[in-house]
């Protein structure tokens, strides 16, 4: 039976990813921050092989005990683990900003780094769940593009650097996804509106208004989550992955247009996309 650590698995696309897995005859070693997340998490595999461990990827000392509570073998990594700070760059605190790298970045590097000779000796995989923000940036998400942008560069210089051990370095790439992140998307908007100055809620007020418009539109566009957990099966279990598995037509088709296309044209179909103003005269 083969083996895998998943990060971030007591929602979204970690949780489903470990319920698929499980399903599937793999044994699931799925992080979850609360005890209760990982008790549903095994209740809902119904027989599967799940075993939940607590883990915030920030806690260098959690991280490195994770390798206590894992088998001898383990042949895969799914790092999945991230959160959103979103809202203007100039509203963000640096605080806000280094919790974004901690989580989305430094953890996934420091939790890879700690699992590394197991997947080494098995010559395992490890897939980084990225984004379309890991390839195109987009207003009032520059933090999280960042991060997701970060993990593109970190996915494709490890996926050299281990080439001579055979651990093969994927990145599958979703767009929106239908859970909790886009679900919830109306009230974390207006939570981070309240949370920034007034002086800065005057500011952006307009770009505020067309996130509010932008929202619904793009909850309508969110694919099922099982979408995502399928390229994540096939990642780990096609015997030549692929660098990249981007998740649906409309991800392809952006990220290839954002190659070509002038900076002036994407600035103007995001803005549009995102109801965010232009320059003023």
């Amino acid at each position: 039976m083969p083996s895998v650590l998943i990060s971030g698995a007591s929602r979204g696309i970690g949780r489903a990813s470990a319920l698929r897995l499980a399903r599937a005859g793999w044994s699931v070693h799925a992080t979850v921050r609360r005890e209760a997340d990982g008790e549903e998490l095994v209740a809902e595999a119904a027989g599967g092989e799940v075993h939940p461990l607590r883990l915030d990827v920030t806690d260098d000392a959690e991280v490195a005990a994770i390798a206590d509570a894992l088998p001898e073998r383990l042949d895969a990594l799914v790092n999945n683990a991230g959160i959103v700070v979103s809202g203007p760059l100039e509203s963000l605190s640096a605080d806000e900003l280094r919790e974004q790298f901690e989580v989305n970045v430094v953890g996934a590097v420091a939790l890879t780094n700690t699992v590394l000779p197991r997947l080494r000796e098995a010559r395992g995989r490890i897939v980084f769940v990225s984004s379309l923000s890991g390839i195109v940036s987009t207003p009032m998400t520059g933090a999280y593009n960042a991060s997701k942008f970060a993990i593109e560069a970190i996915a494709d210089a490890w996926r050299l650097e281990l080439r001579p051990w055979g651990v093969k370095v994927i990145l599958v790439e979703p767009a929106m996804t239908d859970t909790d992140l886009w679900r919830n998307a109306p009230e974390t908007l207006e939570a981070e509106a309240a949370a920034m100055s007034a002086e800065h809620r005057d500011l952006y007020g307009a770009h505020l208004a067309g996130m509010r418009r932008t929202i619904p539109k793009i909850q309508k566009m969110a694919k099922p989550v099982d979408t995502v957990t399928a390229a994540i099966e096939r990642s780990l279990t096609a015997a030549r992955p692929k660098a990249r598995y981007p998740v649906g037509v409309d991800v392809r088709v952006q990220a290839a247009l954002s190659g070509v296309t002038p900076s002036r044209v994407m600035d103007a179909v995001n803005g549009k996309l995102t109801g965010t103003p232009g320059a003023k005269r």
